[in-house]
């Protein structure tokens, strides 16, 4: 039987070259690395003073909330706190035509304002708050502004998630019809004024 030699070794050589090749790797990524171009980084890109102000006059009434707003752009977008420029003056307001039947006018103006009862569209009814929160959520992502409010029914708290109120039921039968239409359920509550 031959006999079979015994392997030496030392583990600190071992160590020891392992280290060198690991150093050597990492060497060779870093030169790889800082040869590559960078993306998105412009170097030695200059701008001139024309482009600056193309560029911010491009961005100037710019709203990266745009897409959010819905179909009615108008009606949800947010309210420019800045101060009003004084060299525009704001048209007066029109005096109202002159109705060949001012009483019944009146009287029908009335009418539309007396209705006895309020018109809410509710879109859940929930037992636990972080329910109807996150049904809320959902809703304002959605441009709408809901309310949460409780209720004692038989002793449990129900969380409601509604908006409103609405003056007509037409005004609250068209949001209900929105919702229909991006698939939520809804129901119109009306209540006494």
């Amino acid at each position: 039987m031959a006999t079979s030699s015994a392997q030496r070794g030392n583990t600190l050589v071992g160590f020891i070259l392992g280290l060198v090749v690991g150093l050597l790797i990492a060497l060779v990524v870093a030169v790889y690395v800082t040869k590559v171009p960078i993306p998105f980084m412009n170097k030695g890109l200059t701008r001139n003073a024309e482009q600056d102000a193309a560029e911010e006059k491009k961005n100037k009434d710019w709203d990266p909330n745009a897409p959010l707003y819905g179909k009615n752009p108008a009606a949800n977008a947010p309210i420019d706190t800045a101060k009003p420029d004084k060299s525009v003056q704001a048209p007066e307001p029109a005096a109202p035509a002159a109705s060949e039947d001012p009483l019944g006018d009146l009287a029908a103006s009335k009418a539309q304002q007396t209705d006895a009862f309020q018109y809410f569209v509710q879109v859940g009814a929930f037992v636990s708050s972080t329910d109807a929160e996150g049904q809320r959520a959902k809703l304002a992502l959605g441009g709408y502004d809901p309310v949460v409010s409780q209720r004692d029914q038989d002793g449990k708290i129900i969380y409601r998630v509604r908006l409103g109120p609405f003056d007509s039921k037409t005004q609250a039968e068209q949001i209900q019809t929105q919702l229909k239409s991006n698939k939520f359920e809804s129901a119109l509550i009306r209540v006494q004024r």
